[in-house]
């Protein structure tokens, strides 16, 4: 299996509003509904040096509490699974939510790791992929990046 791990990113929010966010997918809804066709967001993203053209795949998502779906096109559909939570309240302060592909073209688990900081809470991602050499050739840069820019996204949003 293949690694791929975000940069830390900071999130000036408590990390019992984080874990009660992101532990349950359909509170990702307006989030979601608003980033489809925000002009600020996309400003925001391009000023920041990336690519906001990643949003566009927004308009293609189903989420319920425990699942979140993506139509990626060429690649089919996309989909993980939450297959565990811990709670930072019953975790001496951290918290994890794990993930596992269900629909996928590749079979990859996710976890969200999140420790209390001084400005908030200290998230980061981490994505496993089972990659044969020619896909770990052709999608491991964009998966690097991805995993990265997706990190930054969770970490726009409000708590």
């Amino acid at each position: 299996m293949s690694q791929y791990e975000s940069q830390v990113k900071q999130i000036a929010a408590p990390i019992e509003a984080v874990y009660a966010k992101l532990s349950n997918l359909e509170n990702l809804r307006p989030v979601i509904e608003n980033a489809q066709n925000n002009d600020t967001l996309r400003q925001k993203i391009e000023e920041a040096g990336q690519d906001p053209s990643y949003l566009n795949m927004l308009k293609n998502v189903t989420l319920t509490a425990d699942s979140v779906s993506l139509d990626t096109g060429m690649m089919g559909t996309f989909e993980l699974d939450i297959i565990n939570r811990e709670d930072p309240a019953e975790n001496s302060g951290k918290g994890t939510i794990k993930f596992q592909t269900a629909q996928s073209p590749i079979d990859a688990n996710m976890w969200i790791q999140l420790l209390p900081g001084e400005l908030g809470t200290r998230m980061k991602l981490t994505l496993k992929a089972d990659l044969n050499p020619m896909l770990k050739m052709m999608l491991g840069n964009k998966l690097e990046a991805g995993i990265d820019k997706f990190a930054d996204m969770l970490s726009m949003i409000p708590y």
